[in-house]
């Protein structure tokens, strides 16, 4: 991730630093050629981040697995504390607030985002509506799915 994330930022550049394209020439040179290691990696997003205001999202950051969320978490707090700069925004369920605040040594804001009822009617709808298929439901069935569904979702 923190890879594609690298290859991102430098694409926003002008010129690639020649630290960065370095680091590739010599990954190139063993046997078999390979990527560069996590630890090149954040040194050369510290590089970058370090040098320009620079924002990076991540995305439904619960489905990492864990020992993935650990080591992504751990690399992007090594960023911050060289590129005060760098801004950082992370989607994900609850259950994760308490580790990405510890990771990112308290240096979060939380904002709680929860779906409405109405909207996920209305989402209902427009999806139900664009079925091609619409024999395949009875009226029964679309009233069931229109009322499960955003019960479900709201216990969520």
């Amino acid at each position: 991730m923190l890879g594609t994330v690298l290859k991102q930022t430098v694409s926003g550049l002008e010129m690639v630093p020649k630290g960065i394209a370095q680091v590739y020439e010599d990954q190139k040179k063993v046997i078999g050629g390979r990527e560069p290691q996590l630890a090149d990696i954040v040194k050369m997003l510290q590089t970058i981040t370090g040098e320009r205001p620079t924002f990076i999202c991540v995305d439904a950051l619960d489905e990492c697995l864990t020992k993935y969320r650990v080591k992504l978490l751990d690399s992007l707090n090594q960023i911050l504390k060289k590129s005060p700069g760098t801004r950082i925004f992370v989607t994900g369920r609850p259950h994760i607030q308490a580790e990405v605040g510890n990771r990112l040594s308290g240096r979060i804001v939380t904002v709680l985002i929860t779906p409405r009822r109405h909207d996920i009617i209305s989402y209902l709808h427009a999806k139900l509506d664009e079925d091609t298929r619409p024999d395949a439901m009875d009226n029964s069935l679309k009233a069931d799915i229109l009322k499960k569904i955003p019960q479900d979702i709201s216990e969520m």
